[in-house]
């Protein structure tokens, strides 16, 4: 979102909360039978937001089914990086941000608290400090200060603690974890159940989204034009290896990784 927008929209969400009497971190594994309406409350103020162009929903994902080859021990042990890489690099259409830029435009990409170690964590932040360099970034005038690569605690920030719950909504669903049942039980628990209904809200609020009527969870978002990239409020992304075999036991899948737009470029003054 555009850095004008972010505290404005953050106070919007933390009133929401306060309203709605929830004082501590908002997460999926949290959703139950007596915070499912609270829950969908503050889903719908979300994605009121995301109607209004203040925040743009991206999720990425990938087939377990379809198993990369020919991937050589460094590519396995950089995986997570690698794929975020990508992630950041193409799932949002940056490069699509204005037709013809004249002016200088300011990334700040706020990460939930990365799973590496120091080394790791250093080199992946080069590397998307380093995008600013290649040539469709250039000509975008998409300009990466190193400071502004930062990592955050989702209990702090509202907006990736409601992104939480997407995240943890499409997964279920992707997963088939509605259908799950207590071991030695014929039916569903209530908690399955409560969260199968906030699925349903969620899925509701992205099909009242512009172009967004026939989405389909589980597969990549069409795109009319490669500025749709950008211009979607809401996409998601299957992640495809070039080179893959399919191994029929593994078949689910499974949500990698998620942002939100507090990577929408600001405009230098």
């Amino acid at each position: 979102m555009c850095s004008k927008d972010f505290e404005h929209t953050v106070k919007i969400l933390n009133d929401k909360k306060i309203e709605l009497n929830l004082f501590n971190e908002i997460k999926w594994n949290k959703v139950t039978e007596n915070y499912l309406e609270k829950y969908k409350e503050i889903i719908t103020r979300y994605f009121e937001l995301t109607k209004q162009g203040k925040i743009k929903i991206r999720i990425m994902f990938s087939q377990n089914a379809e198993v990369p080859t020919n991937l050589t021990a460094e590519n396995v042990d950089n995986g997570f990086q690698l794929l975020y890489y990508q992630f950041v690099k193409h799932a949002f259409g940056l490069i699509y941000h204005c037709e013809n830029p004249t002016e200088k435009t300011f990334l700040r990409l706020f990460f939930d608290k990365l799973p590496l170690n120091s080394l790791k964590n250093e080199a992946f932040k080069n590397h998307i400090y380093a995008l600013q360099g290649q040539q469709k970034f250039r000509n975008a005038k998409i300009k990466i200060r190193y400071e502004d690569i930062a990592e955050v605690v989702s209990h702090n920030h509202v907006i990736l603690q409601c992104m939480d719950i997407i995240l943890g909504a499409i997964a279920f669903r992707l997963n088939d974890l509605h259908r799950e049942k207590p071991k030695g039980e014929r039916v569903r628990g209530k908690k399955t159940i409560a969260k199968e209904k906030l699925y349903k809200h969620i899925l509701s609020q992205i099909k009242k989204l512009d172009g967004h009527q026939n989405f389909n969870i589980g597969i990549t978002t069409g795109a009319t034009n490669k500025s749709d990239l950008w211009k979607n409020p809401y996409r998601h992304w299957k992640f495809t290896s070039a080179e893959f075999v399919l191994d029929k036991t593994k078949y689910k899948k499974t949500p990698l990784m998620l942002q939100t737009s507090q990577v929408k470029p600001k405009t230098s003054q």
